[in-house]
């Protein structure tokens, strides 16, 4: 039984170290702070990192977003929680009879906008036009 215990919990923290790390704010460069604030004033922002990026979660409107930063301050991406409803209508196709947990739309800085269904445990990542970008 301890053998058991210890596995699940050897499993468990391997799986947290895969996702992001919570960032203390005095951790975060004063680039990242100041670019953050010069888009968004006033708002209560948490930090994480995001392999060498930062990446500000916050409620903007009402919504769930985050935005990823460079250390230099760079807005690499913006994520905003949408309903399913509001999917391209190629994209709801594609996802037609599945169960869609969560939804968002992800815009880069380049102005490309994909959108992200988590279905299953497993985010799947779509363009304008219903195309797979990432299974």
């Amino acid at each position: 039984m301890k053998k058991i215990f210890g596995i699940f919990l050897l499993m468990g923290g391997v799986v947290s170290a895969t996702f992001a790390q919570k960032v203390a704010a005095g951790k975060v460069p004063a680039a990242v702070k100041t670019a953050f604030t010069k888009n968004h004033p006033g708002i209560k922002v948490n930090w994480e990192m995001e392999k060498q990026n930062f990446e500000a979660g916050f409620t903007l409107n009402g919504k769930e977003t985050s935005e990823v930063y460079s250390a230099a301050g760079s807005l690499l991406e913006r994520e905003v929680a949408i309903k399913t409803s509001e999917f391209p209508a190629a994209v709801m196709l594609k996802l037609k009879g599945m169960k869609v947990a969560e939804a968002a739309k992800i815009t880069k800085a380049d102005g490309s906008v994909s959108y992200e269904a988590e279905v299953k445990g497993k985010d799947l990542l779509f363009d304008a036009n219903g195309n797979l970008l990432k299974p």
